[in-house]
């Protein structure tokens, strides 16, 4: 194999290393030769400068040396090039190098890691949110690396960050649930994903398919386990889904809470067809969600919200009809009224306790209510004798399955439907962010941006 040389500074190389190592590990990987790759690189003050970089093929083993006029200081190319050349890492100070001596009989070095930036829970509250370094994961058998790009709120991170979902939760978390990024490091054993592959977690690790038990919906991001407000996280490769290839970082971050929520309390709780009527109640994301999956199947929809510019954003989105219930506080009979009395097919119910009965008061006889948030509370007693005479059918939601997962992304792959953004934050606004979620101002999802 011809050796290749490069000039000048290693950033401005970047692009010409990527694709001639991609295409040496590739061929190396045809003939079976041992896919792993040394490096031997010169610990010049940033933006590493060197005299030369050359690739070459030695014994089967793929090797880049760069040489300069210090001494020589060896380091893993699994860690440097893979992460650095493959997939644009973030070029790390003087300080923190990775060296490993190449000879078997040189005298082992000191492992410094690449340090990433998390943000995490020490003690509840907002104003108690921590950034930090740690160093980056390593995935281990069965595990994927990803880079995270964006990640995004739902009203569970914002209880879990007050104490209010869990208040014994072990601290310190890494919260959100919420994140999308790219593969960059595969562990052994791994064959459902590869690296460069557009992922996003599930919300619960263990629920891959089938009806949900008690094993399943343990390990819920940013809850049970650490969730996706990191640079970088390790997944196990059967906890990730591929993301459709139409929608960008920030809209694929939307999914895999709150879309996949309406998902199922749209397709499977309320079994929607087309003339069936919904109601979904405010214009949070979830809420938006079930109004662009009921508009797909051809049902109508009905919408509450407080506030009327809202509501003329929502008939932008397909709403049909909406009601400020800061005007009208029965929108239970305001429903009957829409559809002649008879009620609707299914409500989509994200207010808790406090809009519970007027949710059973709206429903059609055999109608759905797909039970999801708890947002407000009630002293009133549930009025049992609604849920037998209507014979409704009530379910609650706690998001969904792998295997809804990709139905829905399957759906949005067909119809080219993007998620609805309110607004996108940098990494180091997530308290802001968080406060913005807390201010209920939101229309659609809050989006945190580490590419920002």
């Amino acid at each position: 194999m011809p050796t290749s040389v490069f000039q000048g500074p290693l950033r401005s190389n970047l692009p010409k290393l990527r694709n001639l190592l991609f295409d040496r590990v590739q061929g190396s990987r045809k003939r079976r030769a041992p896919d792993r790759v040394r490096c031997a690189l010169i610990e010049d003050p940033f933006p590493f400068q060197f005299q030369h970089l050359a690739l070459s093929n030695t014994g089967g083993l793929l090797c880049c040396e760069a040489a300069s006029g210090r001494a020589r200081r060896h380091l893993t190319v699994l860690r440097l090039l893979l992460h650095l050349i493959f997939y644009g890492f973030a070029l790390p100070s003087s300080g923190h190098t990775f060296m490993l001596p190449l000879e078997p009989h040189a005298r082992p070095a000191l492992w410094h890691s690449f340090r990433m930036k998390i943000w995490r829970i020490p003690t509840f509250g907002i104003e108690h949110l921590e950034l930090t370094e740690v160093p980056d994961p390593q995935p281990k058998r069965g595990e994927v690396l990803i880079k995270v790009h964006a990640v995004s709120l739902n009203y569970r991170d914002l209880m879990i960050v007050l104490g209010q979902y869990n208040p014994r939760m072990h601290l310190p978390r890494i919260p959100i649930s919420d994140g999308a990024g790219e593969v960059v490091a595969t562990g052994e054993g791994v064959t459902r994903i590869r690296p460069g592959d557009r992922v996003a977690g599930i919300f619960m690790q263990n629920w891959i398919d089938g009806p949900a038990d008690a094993e399943k919906i343990k390990g819920a991001l940013g809850g049970d386990i650490d969730g996706m407000l990191a640079q970088y996280v390790v997944l196990r490769e059967d906890g990730v889904v591929r993301i459709p290839e139409h929608l960008s970082w920030e809209e694929a971050a939307t999914l895999p809470c709150a879309g996949v929520t309406a998902w199922n309390a749209v397709v499977h709780a309320g079994k929607i067809k087309a003339g069936d009527v919904v109601v979904i109640q405010g214009t949070g994301g979830v809420s938006i969600f079930a109004l662009q999956f009921a508009k797909l199947l051809g049902a109508r929809v009905l919408g509450t919200s407080g506030s009327d510019e809202k509501l003329e954003r929502a008939h932008k989105l397909g709403l049909d009809a909406g009601l400020n219930y800061k005007v009208q506080a029965d929108w239970d009979k305001w429903v009957m009224q829409q559809t002649g009395g008879r009620g609707a097919d299914l409500v989509v119910e994200v207010g808790g306790a406090g809009t519970f009965t007027r949710s059973l008061r709206a429903i059609s006889i055999g109608g759905a209510v797909a039970q999801i948030g708890v947002l407000s509370q009630s002293t009133e007693s549930v009025e049992v004798p609604l849920i037998l005479h209507r014979q409704v059918r009530l379910r609650g939601i706690y998001v969904g399955s792998r295997a809804h997962f990709e139905e829905m992304n399957r759906a949005l792959r067909l119809h080219g439907l993007k998620p609805v953004i309110d607004q996108v934050f940098s990494f180091n606004q997530a308290p802001e962010a968080l406060r913005r979620m807390q201010a209920g101002a939101h229309f659609g999802k809050i989006v945190i941006s580490l590419d920002r």
